[in-house]
């Protein structure tokens, strides 16, 4: 509704559904979309360096044309853009004023100073249509209409504006709810599941186990009493075997809805084939060594290493080479200009057993994959007689799920999968596991006793999950 009083914007919104939906359907070449991107990558590093502080500094050096393509090479070249720069420098990164952004959002500040995050209209605009059309296929396997509970991690965080305005444009139902807020709690957000009739959440995983564990707790069944299909889940790493536990528990489809950031915005989405795409005409993707930041190769079609990412539009705040910190897998499609984008874990949650590197994504991927009917889970790692020992916690649904839970293939999966010991505890876990999108995937789901003393990411989560539980 906004643009129809902006023609400025309507402009703009015209040519992103274009473009997006051009994408979307397979009509564009590698060859052209690889031009375009150049074309707009240079645009950026234009637009930034002209507006805003810190590129002014950081890019000055950087040669490049008054107008024209910058060549991958070149753009190899420029310096990266960090997490600490974010926080070190603030506002300066900024390449618009305050007062031209529509909404400020900014990041958590649990493990560092908070940075701001504005978005303007563009920025809402690129973003948003790449997600409408991505997942109008997929709650239309699940009915024509759907009233839909988005529950965001924080008052100051994009999830509540961004999904409001994309459920809009579907024509589905918006509930925003934070269960974790005083005012509203479990008790009122699962009666409101039921008297409205809520058909999907959008929620971190962590949240739809909460929401479990409440349920169970006042008694409600989940697959009885509340007719949820579908779970779009983001904000924390989830493996494809921990999303078909929870769809078990839900009785719902659930999917990893998108691979996203705050200050990064949206850099993949799910599509109707369950799968992560890259938003490849709104970011520049590279892979790199997270110890050297150079460049790393395809291996049968697949990069892993470090993300980076230089946003193709020119908002509140593009950010040239960004680092996020994260180790992805992107792999490429025959036939498509689409990479399939898989999170494994930050890069400061490597684990290290048996003598080698761990992702996080696959650790929990060989656990699940012998897990069903578990609501939450929990891993201690110690060294005994120079023996890692892995001990998994697990919560099972219920007393039947229970007595399923096969311990000894647990154990033999682990054990074998990454050389350590493993044992397998049942029992009940507290409030920290809710604390992934908050803090990191590692705080929330693992107590690593090697080390002596605990992490600084591990104690903000204990501070986060002590305050919920004393309310």
């Amino acid at each position: 509704m906004f643009t129809l009083f902006r023609p400025e914007l309507e402009a703009i919104a015209r040519e992103a559904i274009t473009e997006q939906r051009q994408l979307h359907k397979g009509g564009w070449s590698a060859g052209d979309l690889h031009a375009l991107q150049m074309e707009r990558a240079a645009e950026t590093i234009r637009y930034v360096r002209a507006n805003s502080a810190f590129y002014r500094d950081r890019l000055s050096d950087v040669g490049l044309a008054p107008a024209g393509p910058i060549s991958a090479q070149e753009l190899a070249a420029v310096p990266f853009t960090t997490k600490d720069d974010l926080r070190a420098d603030l506002f300066d990164v900024m390449s618009q004023p305050i007062d031209k952004a529509w909404v400020f959002y900014e990041t958590t500040g649990t493990t560092g100073r908070a940075t701001p995050c504005p978005r303007d209209e563009r920025d809402s605009i690129v973003n948003n249509t790449a997600l409408t059309l991505a997942y109008e296929e997929i709650f239309a396997q699940h009915g024509e209409r759907h009233v839909v509970a988005v529950m965001g991690p924080t008052e100051l965080h994009s999830t509540g504006d961004t999904f409001g305005d994309v459920l809009r444009n579907l024509g589905h139902t918006v509930v925003k709810m934070w269960p974790h807020s005083p005012v509203v709690g479990f008790p009122r957000a699962l009666a409101l599941l039921e008297q409205l009739g809520v058909t999907a959440l959008v929620c971190t995983p962590g949240m739809a186990i909460s929401l479990a564990k409440a349920a169970r707790a006042a008694g409600v069944d989940l697959k009885s009493r509340l007719g949820i299909r579908l779970i779009l889940t983001l904000g924390e790493l989830t493996s494809p075997a921990m999303l078909e536990n929870l769809g078990d528990l839900w009785s719902a489809s659930v999917y990893n809805c998108m691979y996203a950031s705050q200050e990064a915005s949206i850099m993949a989405a799910c599509h109707a084939d369950g799968q992560l795409h890259t938003v490849p005409l709104n970011n520049y993707f590279e892979v790199v060594d997270p110890e050297t930041g150079q460049a790393v190769d395809a291996v049968n079609g697949v990069r892993e290493g470090e993300l980076v990412v230089t946003h193709l539009y020119q908002g509140a705040k593009p950010l040239v080479r960004y680092r996020t910190g994260d180790m992805v897998r992107l792999s490429a499609q025959d036939g498509s200009v689409h990479e399939v984008l898989q999170p494994i874990g930050r890069v400061r949650d490597a684990l290290h057993l048996g003598g080698r590197r761990v992702t996080a994504f696959d650790l929990e991927q060989a656990l699940f994959t012998h897990i069903r009917g578990v609501i939450d889970y929990f891993l201690f790692i110690d060294e005994v007689d120079g023996q890692d020992l892995v001990t998994v916690n697990l919560e099972p649904a219920d007393e039947a799920a229970g007595l399923r839970i096969d311990r000894e293939a647990i154990r033999r999966a682990v054990a074998g999968t990454f050389g350590v010991r493993c044992e397998v505890v049942l029992g009940s876990m507290d409030a920290i596991t809710s604390t992934g999108a908050m803090v990191s995937w590692k705080a929330a789901r693992i107590h690593d006793r090697r080390a002596g003393e605990p992490e600084p990411e591990r104690l903000a989560a204990l501070a986060i999950a002590t305050g919920r539980d004393a309310r």
